[in-house]
């Protein structure tokens, strides 16, 4: 990385300063980790503010060049960036951006970035989601009504499916990198056997579905797949190894409850994975023929992996996440049985998954991913964004 590139749309290489609180399974510093990343590669400099940066241990273990990880309460000592980005209404401290002079902050247009003490650009990174108001509110301004830095402006970043939102997270390498991947070598690689001819295999990264004790006994069955074949199962760690445990227990399956390894069962055979970092996560998406994921940064790259993929939707007491779902199978133009399986897999009550047409899944994830392709990515919309903003 040239910290020292040419400027980039008008602006040389900025300092970013992105700001993100874990609230519960990691989603969040995925998310700001890849981001961090990706404007990184792009010649600038990142500051992540994190409360606990624990996780990042084994998610990301060699860093990246280009970013620092900082304690967020460290950040009452520090001094805005060019650029400052709050993820997820995450709120940080006003006085860390009212240290820079609010001289010109009142319009929040069009300040010289070179300037020493000219404002940030602060933006607030908001979660994904397909339902229609994030086109609407996409971009727009959000004045700060109160407190130091009275007077200036926030600005709403949505990350998105469609054009007029602020896509998603994709790094400019990726289509070479999958091009040159070898799955059964990966595979290998981590100790499991290479994929068989008459085999689905598939990764399985959720939270606590209702359907999930019936559809491993399906897949015992041979009935999880139109066509009946044998099925390996890639458990993540944590919930979704406790979850296809405390299923094995609960009476599905019994003579199953034991399998730890690849092949046991003649239909099923399950494989217990340990954390990956973000790098392999993705290679397991590769890797298999069918992904369940959960959560926004394992949808996104499920989607990049461009094979069949399932969606567990994180759960909300108020019910706010079925219109989520709803949303974005419409976005993604989801045949009937793609959105059929995805309501099963997301209802609170038990029951059977209709059995899944990996071919027609298939069709239908190529096409998304080509017209997710077709469009810029987050973090250069981002940049230019913030173009918008300087002169």
């Amino acid at each position: 990385m040239n910290l020292q590139a040419a400027p980039y749309k008008g602006i040389f290489p900025l300092n970013v300063d992105l700001f993100c609180r874990v609230v519960d399974n990691f989603g969040d510093i995925g998310v700001c980790w890849r981001l961090a990343c990706e404007l990184a590669e792009r010649g600038h400099a990142v500051r992540l503010w994190v409360d606990d940066a624990s996780a990042l241990a084994w998610m990301a273990p060699q860093g990246a060049l280009g970013v620092s990880v900082h304690a967020w309460a460290d950040a009452q000592h520090a001094q805005a960036g060019d650029v400052v980005i709050e993820a997820f209404g995450c709120e940080i401290d006003a006085n860390f951006v009212a240290k820079k002079s609010m001289n010109t902050m009142t319009e929040g247009l069009n300040v010289v970035r070179n300037a020493p003490n000219a404002p940030p650009v602060w933006l607030n990174l908001e979660y994904l989601s397909a339902e229609p108001y994030v086109q609407r509110c996409h971009g727009l301004p959000s004045p700060v009504q109160s407190g130091p830095c009275a007077g200036s402006l926030k600005w709403f970043f949505y990350p998105g499916f469609t054009a007029g939102t602020g896509g998603l997270l994709r790094e400019a390498s990726l289509t070479q990198r999958q091009a040159a991947f070898d799955a059964n070598a990966w595979l290998t690689a981590q100790g499991l056997a290479p994929k068989a001819a008459d085999e689905v295999l598939m990764s399985l990264f959720c939270y606590e579905p209702a359907a999930l004790g019936p559809w491993l006994q399906q897949m015992a069955q041979g009935r999880a797949w139109q066509a009946a074949k044998r099925t390996r199962l890639l458990v993540a760690p944590g919930k979704p190894a406790q979850a296809v445990k405390n299923a094995l227990k609960s009476g599905f399956l019994n003579d199953l409850a034991q399998l730890s390894s690849y092949p046991i069962h003649p239909l099923l055979s399950i494989c217990y994975l340990p954390k990956l970092p973000q790098t392999e996560f993705d290679h397991l998406l590769w890797a298999c023929d069918f992904n369940a994921v959960r959560g926004e940064d394992s949808l996104v790259r499920a989607l990049w992996a461009g094979k069949p993929l399932l969606w567990h939707i994180y759960p909300q007491d108020d019910g706010a996440h079925r219109p989520k779902l709803a949303a974005w199978l419409a976005t993604m133009q989801a045949p009937a049985a793609v959105q059929a399986a995805h309501r099963a897999w997301n209802s609170d009550t038990p029951g059977n998954m209709p059995p899944i047409d990996l071919a027609e899944w298939q069709t239908w994830a190529q096409t998304a991913r080509a017209e997710l392709l077709s469009q810029p990515s987050l973090a250069d919309q981002l940049l230019d964004f913030v173009a918008t903003k300087t002169q």
